[in-house]
């Protein structure tokens, strides 16, 4: 077990970690293998976070082979109780314009075949899933928005696909009928791995591009995808860093610490 302890966990793009004051890096150990790599902790407005990019420092791990149990695992060891997990996404709805950030309320799992329970027996939990993301924290990441003067929605729905390939014009107008608003890769099963151990978690999509389904809207290139995420990369920094200030020190009004006291049977 490492000495070294954080209160807050970020999961995120590369980068991040390089704003971080008095960084240092930890591996740590855990009963599901290895993380996606070593962890960055460091301090940001007082707070000691601790900071792993999910796909890898060098993006080299794709949405589908990320090990989601080993990295919310090695956050529960340091003694994170709160999770920030931003991403980058796509648009399924026209109104929710490239460049702007939604705070995700709910998410739609149509992955397959990850692991995405620490609870394989012998008791059987069964924790729920109905609000999957922390009324609370949700609260502050629309306040540290506003504060930053940034254009968002307080919430929205995060459709989970498998990847790596995108979604074909038909899968992605469905997903559009349905009035969701944002599609992604990563959201599950890590926000639900990070609630099954107790943890607050928290998303901000940043939108990156309309997905396919759009009607009138052609498929963007990789390269402007790239583009609006750097060019909006400071916005997302920000939002974080402002978020994390405004936590109070302890969870007041969640149920996320003892969600298991009513999921056993």
């Amino acid at each position: 077990m490492t000495s070294v302890q954080a209160e807050i966990g970020v999961f995120g793009g590369s980068g991040f970690y390089q704003f971080l004051e008095d960084a240092e890096t930890v591996q740590v150990e855990t009963p599901y293998g290895m993380t996606s790599c070593d962890i960055t902790i460091g301090t940001v407005a007082g707070r000691r976070v601790a900071f792993l990019p999910r796909h890898g420092y060098n993006h080299s791990i794709p949405p589908h082979l990320i090990n989601y149990r080993a990295n919310v695992w090695a956050f529960k060891k340091l003694g994170v109780t709160r999770v920030i997990s931003p991403c980058a996404a796509g648009s399924l709805q026209k109104y929710v314009r490239p460049g702007s950030f939604v705070i995700c309320d709910q998410y739609v799992d149509r992955t397959n075949s990850r692991k995405d329970t620490f609870y394989d027996g012998p008791i059987a939990t069964h924790v729920s899933a109905a609000d999957p993301y922390c009324p609370e924290m949700r609260q502050y990441a629309i306040d540290a928005a506003r504060a930053c003067g940034i254009e968002h929605h307080p919430e929205g729905t995060v459709v989970v696909i498998q990847g790596p390939r995108f979604s074909t014009r038909a899968e992605s107008n469905w997903f559009r009928t349905q009035g969701w608003e944002v599609i992604n890769m990563t959201q599950y099963p890590e926000a639900h791995l990070v609630k099954e151990l107790e943890m607050c978690v928290v998303n901000v999509s940043l939108i990156t591009d309309y997905d396919t389904g759009i009607p009138g809207v052609e498929p963007v290139s990789h390269e402007e995808v790239l583009k609006v995420f750097a060019d909006n990369n400071e916005k997302l920094k920000n939002l974080l860093f402002k978020l994390i200030e405004i936590l109070p020190p302890h969870r007041e009004n969640c149920v996320c610490g003892q969600v298991l006291s009513h999921s056993r049977v």
